[in-house]
């Protein structure tokens, strides 16, 4: 067969694979604010009911920070009608998994039951939002749970703080510059009154997305989402003012001692446009091209061809306000700091200076169409997503057609963002260093 035949015909058959992951959807707003969106899919008997709202780790005050990160684990304690610690049990008798997460931009809540349980999801998710039981006895609990997963995740894991020593040093005046988790002396210094004033402010209908999505028949879902949030009073209106930072001019050098590690790593670091930004897209390409697999640009160079590295990568940390563009490098042996540097800003130069190749081009298209066609392959999955999208994005449409803004992006758009935003005098470069451990 011809070259050009087979490219039609495979082009043809990846069209009719896109057309067939299409994901219908309905969306509705309830008169308190709650904007509820359903997604129908009969093919098993699984329904997953989710909740994301508005808030994580960049909305809090001076001296409280990691609030929206500790009520993801408060809102598990208890409501009027379901008893201490008896969230989870609820779920897993009914033969159903839950979980939850915080970014610094929303938190995540979610439910995946077998269909036949839909309505117990919803109430769960109602009684979260309506009901919850926050006393003194649930935050002193709550605090201690909060302290552990800083020990083991952070404080106690090996480069466990990598993102903390970035956002410290890219960000003067705005929230990020602060753990997603906070600092425990404000936790500690947190009252009953504040945290009833942050529950009051943030979780309610109105800064909320309901998705529900899987087997279910949609007239009665939408009874049941009448039934169980429809009375629930609407919250104050949110405003949010950051301050802005003021663009980096001038390298940034840092240092940051972590006890946990014996190899030291080097990072290159820059601040970025939000997620919702088209440059942000771009970036995510940018960081396909260097880092994704061991073909990668990096990876062939340092990893593979040089053996200067034992690890090598650059990604894109989206969020809402502002992103952070990082690379970063382990050394082999005696491999110096400052050679990994040298050697990452040479492939940012070329990017800068030169026009990818068309056939490096081509293969990163082809990997942005598979993610695209896989990120949907699970009702799980697509309640995310159309959560993400409505939330955060402002469009929940993004579910279908977001892989045309990648399809539109060219390789001069990604050798001029390169430009804006990639220099040397935009960066940080840190080096995250072993520390001895003190004795105790």
């Amino acid at each position: 067969m011809k070259p050009k035949l087979l490219h039609c015909l495979v082009a043809f058959i990846f069209g009719l694979t896109l057309t067939a992951q299409e994901v219908n959807y309905e969306e509705y707003k309830l008169d308190n604010g709650l904007h509820v969106i359903l997604h129908q899919d009969n093919s098993a008997p699984i329904v997953t009911t989710s909740v994301m709202y508005h808030v994580g780790g960049k909305d809090r005050t001076e001296g409280r920070t990691g609030f929206a990160h500790f009520f993801e684990h408060l809102l598990f304690e208890g409501t009027a009608n379901i008893e201490k610690g008896d969230f989870m049990k609820i779920v897993s008798a009914n033969g159903g998994r839950n979980n939850a997460n915080t970014s610094q931009d929303r938190t995540y809540y979610y439910e995946v039951f077998p269909s036949n349980n839909l309505e117990l999801g919803l109430w769960l998710e109602s009684e979260r939002m309506l009901h919850p039981i926050i006393n003194q006895d649930g935050i002193d609990t709550q605090q201690e749970v909060v302290k552990e997963e800083k020990r083991l995740r952070y404080d106690n894991s090996p480069y466990g703080q990598f993102l903390y020593a970035i956002g410290s040093n890219l960000f003067k005046v705005h929230p990020y510059k602060d753990p997603n988790i906070g600092y425990m002396k404000d936790l500690d210094a947190a009252t009953l009154e504040d945290v009833k004033a942050y529950n009051k402010k943030y979780y309610v209908p109105n800064n909320a997305v309901l998705v529900v999505a899987g087997d279910f028949e949609t007239a009665a879902a939408k009874k049941m989402v009448s039934d169980y949030f429809s009375e629930i009073p609407k919250g104050e209106a949110i405003t949010r003012n950051y301050p802005k930072e003021e663009p980096i001019t001038k390298q940034i050098d840092a240092q940051f001692f972590d006890p946990n590690i014996q190899i030291p790593a080097t990072m290159i670091a820059y601040r970025t446009p939000g997620f919702k930004e088209r440059e942000a897209y771009v970036l995510d390409m940018l960081s396909t091209y260097l880092s994704d697999g061991n073909s990668s640009k990096l990876y062939k160079k340092m990893v593979d061809d040089q053996k200067q590295a034992l690890q090598v990568g650059a990604f894109n940390i989206g969020q809402e306000d502002y992103s952070m563009y990082v690379a970063f490098a382990l050394p082999v042996g005696e491999t110096g700091l400052d050679v990994l540097k040298t050697e990452m800003e040479e492939e940012f130069a070329k990017v800068r200076s030169e026009l990818i190749s068309e056939k490096d081009y081509q293969k990163l298209l082809n990997k942005f169409e598979n993610q695209f066609v896989n990120s949907n392959s699970s009702v799980e999955g697509i309640a995310n997503s159309l959560a993400r999208n409505y939330m955060l994005y402002g469009d929940t449409e993004l579910i279908n057609k977001e892989i045309e803004i990648y399809r539109s992006i060219s390789r001069e758009e990604i050798k001029e963002v390169a430009n804006r935003f990639l220099n040397p005098n935009q960066r940080l470069v840190l080096d995250y260093l072993p520390k001895e451990k003190t004795e105790n």
